[in-house]
C-alpha cells in the first residue's frame, strides 16, 4: 500500500488515537491527519518552529503516537522573509481580502521560493516511488513545482485551507502568473468552498488564457490539473463524547455559575484581523444600545489567543480591540456585572467543549474565512435537548453548508444586533429544529 506523506509549514505533534480528554490545542486538521498517517504508515514533513543562525538541511525524526514525523529548522532570514514576510504580510491578507494590509517586497517572494526549494530538498530523500504526497496550504504553493523539477514524478495534491480570492485581487501580487503556473504541478488541488474553485479557474481562463473541461479538468501553461471542492468538516461525534467528558462538564458548571441570571454568547477566534472582532464587537455594542432592558441579561465571552505577533498589523489590532473593550466594558458595565470578558490565552479542546455548550450563542463572524471549525464545534457541543443558537457570517466556508445558522453581514453592527435579538429570544422549539438541521450537517 502507498505511504502517505504530509507536507504543511509546520508540524503539530500527533494526538494519542485514543485520546478522549482533549488534552491540548491540537486542532481538528491534526486530528484527521494524524488519523490518515496511521492508516497509510506515513510521514507528517514540515517546519520544526526553531530557528537557526545557518540552514542545514539536517532533518529531526520522530516517531509520535503511531506517527512518523520529519521537521526541520528555518533559517533566521528565512523565517523573516518566508514567513512573516510572504506568508503573513503578502498573501494571507490578499487572499482574505485585505489588500490594504498586503505587502509586496521582492525580498519576502525570494525567501518564499528559497524555503519551499529548501524544503523539497530536504524532503526528497524520504520519497519512495509509490508514496502520495499531500502539500498544506499558501505557504507552500510552489512545493510540487520544486519536486518536479528534482525529478519526483509521484503524485502530489494540495489543499488550500485559505479562501483563494477574485482574479481582480490576484492580480495586484506581483509574479502571480508564476504563482499559480506553479499550482498546475499538482495532479488535484483542493479548495473549501465552489466560490473559491470558480475563482481559481476564473483566474486561469480569464488572465492566462486557459481552459476548463469536463471532470473539473484545467488546462494552461501547458500542463493539466483537476480543481475541486473539499470542505473541512470534524469529528463531530469524537467532539460531541468530549463535551460529555468530565473537565469538560466541569468548564460548563463554572461558566453556568458566572453567567448566572445571564445568558452567554461566546466568540472563539485566533486575534486575526479576518476574524472580524471589531465588527463583531461594535456589533455586541449595538446591541446593548438597542435593548436597554437585556443589557444586565446578557454576557459576551470573547476568547482570541495571540497570533503573528511580531507583525505590525496584528500589535495594531490587538491595540484596537483593548481600546474598544475598555469603551464598551465603561459604558455598560454596572458594578457587579461586565457586558464583555476578554481572553488572550488558549484552551484545550475539552474546556472549550463545555464553553461552547454553557454558550446560548454561538458568534462566529470572520470577515472572510477558508471554512471555520469553530462553527461546527459549536453546534458539535449543544444539548440535544436545549441546543444554542449559531450566528454565523455569510463570508466565512460553513454558511454554504450551516444554513440553518442565522446568516449575517459581519460588516453590519445592525445585522449583529437583529441576529443577537432574535437569537436570544427564540423559543425552545426553534432552536431545536434549526440545531436539527445543522447537527445533522456537521455529523455527516
Amino acid at each position: 500500500m502507498s505511504r502517505l506523506i504530509v507536507v504543511s509549514n509546520r508540524v503539530n505533534p500527533p494526538p494519542a488515537p485514543d485520546q478522549t480528554d482533549g488534552e491540548g490545542s491540537v486542532g481538528g486538521l491534526a486530528m484527521a491527519l494524524a488519523a490518515a498517517l496511521r492508516e497509510y504508515s506515513g510521514v507528517w514533513f514540515g517546519w520544526s518552529g526553531k530557528t537557526t543562525p545557518t540552514f542545514t538541511g539536517q532533518l529531526s525524526m520522530q516517531r509520535v503516537n503511531g506517527v512518523t514525523t520529519a521537521t526541520v529548522d528555518l533559517e533566521d532570514g528565512d523565517y523573516q522573509e518566508y514567513y512573516n514576510g510572504y506568508a503573513n504580510k503578502t498573501l494571507w491578507p490578499l487572499f482574505h481580502y485585505r489588500v490594504d494590509l498586503t505587502a509586496y517586497d521582492r525580498s519576502f517572494g525570494e525567501g518564499y521560493d528559497r524555503v519551499n526549494k529548501r524544503f523539497a530538498e530536504t524532503l526528497l530523500p524520504l520519497i519512495e516511488p509509490d508514496d502520495v504526497i499531500w502539500v498544506h496550504d499558501y505557504h507552500l504553493i510552489p512545493m510540487a513545482r520544486e519536486l518536479r523539477r528534482m525529478g519526483v514524478t509521484n503524485r502530489i495534491g494540495f489543499f488550500l485551507h485559505i479562501p483563494w480570492p477574485a482574479h481582480q485581487l490576484v492580480v495586484t501580487l506581483p509574479r502571480h502568473r508564476p504563482l499559480v503556473e506553479a499550482m498546475f504541478d499538482y495532479d488535484l488541488i483542493g479548495f473549501q468552498t465552489e466560490e473559491n474553485r470558480h475563482a481559481f479557474e476564473g483566474y486561469v481562463t480569464t488572465e492566462v488564457g486557459g481552459s476548463a473541461g469536463p471532470g473539473q479538468i484545467l488546462s494552461a501553461f501547458g500542463k493539466t490539473t483537476r480543481a475541486a471542492v473539499f470542505p473541512i468538516g470534524i469529528d463531530a461525534a469524537d467532539f460531541a463524547r468530549i463535551t460529555d467528558s468530565p473537565r469538560a462538564r466541569k468548564v460548563y458548571d463554572r461558566m453556568l455559575a458566572h453567567s448566572v441570571f445571564r445568558k452567554m454568547v461566546v466568540g472563539v477566534d485566533r486575534l486575526d484581523y479576518s476574524k472580524g472582532l471589531e465588527e463583531r464587537l461594535v456589533g455586541f455594542e449595538r446591541f446593548l444600545h438597542d435593548n436597554p432592558d437585556q443589557r444586565s441579561q446578557v454576557m459576551l465571552l470573547q476568547i482570541a489567543p495571540i497570533s503573528r505577533d511580531e507583525v505590525e498589523a496584528y500589535q495594531d489590532l490587538r491595540s484596537r480591540l483593548d481600546g474598544l473593550i475598555g469603551r464598551i466594558n465603561g459604558a455598560y458595565a454596572e458594578m457587579d456585572f461586565t457586558p464583555i470578558r476578554y481572553v488572550n490565552r488558549s484552551y484545550r479542546r475539552d474546556e472549550l467543549a463545555g464553553v461552547y455548550r454553557a454558550a446560548r450563542v454561538g458568534l462566529v463572524t470572520p470577515l472572510r474565512d477558508g471554512m471555520n471549525l469553530v462553527a461546527k464545534e459549536y453546534v458539535a457541543a449543544q444539548d440535544p435537548n436545549d441546543p444554542g443558537v449559531l450566528i454565523l457570517s455569510r463570508f466565512a466556508g460553513a454558511a454554504r453548508q450551516l444554513t440553518e445558522a442565522l446568516i449575517i453581514n459581519p460588516n453590519s453592527p445592525e445585522e449583529i444586533s437583529d441576529a443577537l435579538s432574535r437569537a436570544l429570544s427564540m423559543g425552545p422549539g426553534e432552536r431545536r429544529q434549526r440545531w436539527d438541521s445543522l447537527n445533522h450537517t456537521v455529523q455527516k
